[in-house]
């Protein structure tokens, strides 16, 4: 069982050990815990981002690749959540701090792939900042990525109302549907579908705005149209697409 499993937190010190060296890609998640809309879990982005790198670490070694996947960094940069209760944030330095610790280990183990794959729209500029600083003061490539960016084609050939991720929408909730079903409130989807929703700034720009300026219900998206089916043809397109890439030895020479 050793011999297969990628999760770091089921094998032992020493089996770790075995695998450390430069083919070994060690995938860190890296979510958040925060309000999802009536009708889902605040577990949502640490599961499916979770669930996303454990399918890429067993595409990996299925393709021959050896690869690693961590305990997920569950709590991320969540303030534009924080009205809508239920919502747990860090502030910008102690989540770099954080995510710098775990890469850091990582590296001092003697793996020299490692991969910060994101599940959280609050971490996505900071996720490609903590690569690029990871890998100048590591010596290392650390690489980041947020799996539905790298899907936009993927996804938007799956999804019939959106297309590409948005927010307890129509993606994942039907992601939850397939991973963790009894999470999913399905009595309220209905009444998640925001009544008043004001799209965030236009590609290229960036501000801060809370989402209670954006949506009434926490909900970016029409939820209505989710299903497992739906969920996990999109988690196996994202882990597809995540393994294709992470497996190129261009990536990290």
């Amino acid at each position: 069982m050793a011999a297969d499993e990628v999760a770091w937190a089921r094998l032992t010190a020493a089996e770790i050990q075995a695998r450390a060296g430069v083919a070994t890609v060690v995938l860190i998640p890296v979510a958040s815990i925060e309000q999802h809309g009536p009708h889902l879990a605040t577990g949502t982005d640490m599961w499916l981002a979770s669930a996303v790198a454990e399918r890429t670490a067993r595409r990996l070694q299925a393709a021959g690749t050896p690869a690693l996947v961590t305990p997920c960094i569950w709590s991320g940069l969540a303030e534009h959540h924080m009205p809508f209760g239920g919502t747990l944030t860090l502030d910008e330095a102690t989540f770099g701090a954080a995510v710098g610790g775990i890469a850091r280990s990582v590296a001092r183990h003697g793996f020299r792939r490692i991969a910060l794959v994101n599940g959280h729209g609050g971490n996505v500029e900071a996720i490609a900042t903590a690569a690029i600083v990871l890998t100048r003061e590591l010596g290392v490539p650390v690489v980041g990525v947020t799996y539905w960016n790298a899907n936009a084609d993927t996804f938007g050939a799956i999804l019939e109302t959106q297309k590409n991720v948005m927010h307890a929408c129509e993606a994942e909730t039907s992601m939850v549907m397939a991973v963790h079903p009894d999470c999913v409130r399905e009595a309220n989807i209905a009444r998640a579908v925001p009544k008043r929703f004001a799209p965030p700034a236009p590609p290229g720009f960036k501000r801060h705005r809370g989402f209670v300026e954006l949506t009434d219900t926490g909900v970016m998206g029409d939820p209505r149209a989710a299903s497992a089916e739906k969920g996990e043809r999109l988690l196996e397109a994202a882990s597809g697409r995540l393994a294709e890439e992470l497996g190129r030895a261009e990536l990290w020479s």
